[in-house]
């Protein structure tokens, strides 16, 4: 969007779109809340406290984590499966140069390597009209209504950061608890669906905390099936032609 100008940009995208996405959370909080009959007021104060003391704890953590922990965010020069390669953040660089160093234009543009993606935006825009011609085709199919291209398109958002393992585990415990917990036992679902949206987002949180002091803080790593990043020893191979990469093989 501003082709040599990668922090200009990168400042957009975070003070426009990351504090949209806050504001997007804090309303869900709000509404959890609401579902557990807490005040609005007291849980409108929790949420700013809870603010201003993770925004001071976050800042001085990041500061300790620059400091002390070696090779922090270097992909090549921490361990596959180090904790430390962030790989959330380096999303964000690679947008900070896709749409600000070096510029949408070169590489979504005429001639440029990935033009063919802006169809996308084509496809996007017709593939609801099957599903709404489907559904009334098939008026006794019900599962068909609940095909929604804009969710299902807004959840491949989430996966440049992630790996094979987190989008297994989305899907596998969004298909239990959304499907066959709220079909056969709704009353349950009802009751406590959003309650277990927030306990395991805090026990994974838990967890990580317990598993950096008690293992990786004392230099041990848990090497399992699990812990590969995406089961492909090719899957970070380049495939611009030309490039040669030991193990990989080269496009021409």
């Amino acid at each position: 969007i501003l082709p040599g100008k990668p922090i200009a940009n990168l400042l957009f995208k975070i003070y426009g779109r990351i504090s949209t996405i806050h504001a997007l959370s804090f309303l869900s909080d709000l509404k959890l809340g609401h579902y557990m009959k807490i005040p609005p007021r007291c849980m409108y104060t929790a949420q700013l406290v809870g603010t201003v003391v993770a925004g001071i704890v976050n800042l001085g953590v990041a500061w300790w984590m620059l400091d002390d922990i070696d090779n922090i965010c270097d992909v090549e020069g921490n361990h596959p499966d180090s904790p430390w390669t962030c790989p959330k953040y380096r999303v964000t660089f690679d947008a900070s140069v896709i749409w600000g160093l070096i510029g949408p234009r070169r590489l979504f543009g005429p001639g440029g390597m990935y033009r063919n993606l802006v169809w996308l935006f084509l496809i996007g825009a017709f593939l609801p009209v099957p599903v709404w011609a489907l559904s009334k085709i098939f008026p006794e199919k019900k599962w068909i209504p609940l095909i929604n291209i804009p969710v299902i398109s807004y959840g491949f958002a989430g996966m440049p950061p992630a790996t094979p393992t987190n989008i297994a585990s989305w899907l596998i415990t969004g298909t239990i608890f959304n499907y066959f917990v709220f079909k056969y036992h709704k009353r349950w679902w009802q009751k406590y669906n959003y309650v277990l949206s927030a306990a395991l987002d805090a026990g994974t949180a838990f967890m990580g905390v317990l598993l950096f002091f008690a293992l990786q803080n004392e230099g041990h790593n848990l090497k399992w099936w699990g812990t590969e990043v995406d089961h492909c020893p090719l899957a970070t191979c380049p495939t611009a032609p030309g490039i040669s990469v030991d193990g990989c093989p080269v496009f021409k």
